[in-house]
C-alpha cells in the first residue's frame, strides 16, 4: 500500500469516528446546541443555555457540543475528498472516452465538495456565534412553555405605524 493510500485511509477513519463519536453524543446528550437557544435574564445577566431538543445543559457542554457539530462538515470534506483521491485514477481510465476528460471531472467534483462544506461549515459558525452574542432577553429563568417556543415571548414592543397608532 503506497503513502498516499495509507494517509487516505487515516483520514476517512478518523472522519467516520468523528461521526460515530457526535452520533453516540448526540443519543446520549440529547441534542445539539447550533439550532440550540440561549436565554438572559435580564435583570441578573445569568444565561441558561438549551439544546435543539429543549433540554437545559451547562455552557461547557453546549460550547462543545456546538463545536463538535460543525467539525462535522470539516470531516465530511476531509472523508469526501481522500475517497476522491482514491478513486481518482480509475476514475480517470474509466472516462478516457467521455466528453470530459477524468481527472478534470475529479477537480471540478473536488472543488465542489470543498466550496459546499466550507459554505455549510460558515453557515454553522454563523448561527452559532450569533447565538452566543445575541440571547433572547428574559424577566425570569425560562419555563417549558418559553423554551418550546421562543418566539412566543417578545423581548420588545412592537413598533407603533407610522401614523402614531398601535
Amino acid at each position: 500500500m503506497d503513502f498516499r493510500t495509507r494517509i487516505c485511509l487515516l483520514i476517512i477513519a478518523i472522519g467516520m469516528a468523528n461521526f460515530l463519536a457526535y452520533a453516540i453524543g448526540y443519543t446520549v446528550v440529547g441534542g445539539e446546541s447550533v439550532r440550540g437557544h440561549i436565554y438572559e435574564v435580564e435583570k441578573t445577566g445569568t444565561r441558561y443555555y438549551y439544546l435543539d431538543s429543549d433540554k437545559e445543559v451547562s455552557r461547557d457542554k453546549f460550547v462543545y457540543i456546538g463545536i463538535h457539530s460543525i467539525s462535522i462538515w470539516v470531516t465530511v470534506a476531509a472523508v469526501m475528498l481522500a475517497m476522491l483521491t482514491m478513486a481518482k485514477d480509475r476514475i480517470a481510465d474509466s472516462m478516457r472516452d467521455a466528453a470530459m476528460r477524468g481527472r478534470t471531472f475529479c477537480t471540478i467534483l473536488a472543488i465542489v465538495v470543498l466550496v459546499s462544506m466550507t459554505a455549510l461549515t460558515f453557515l454553522f459558525v454563523r448561527e452559532f456565534v450569533i447565538e452566543f452574542e445575541n440571547p433572547e432577553i428574559v424577566q425570569s429563568r425560562p419555563t417549558k412553555q418559553m423554551v418550546q417556543s421562543p418566539q412566543a415571548t417578545p423581548t420588545t414592543l412592537p413598533a407603533p405605524d407610522s401614523d402614531g397608532s398601535k
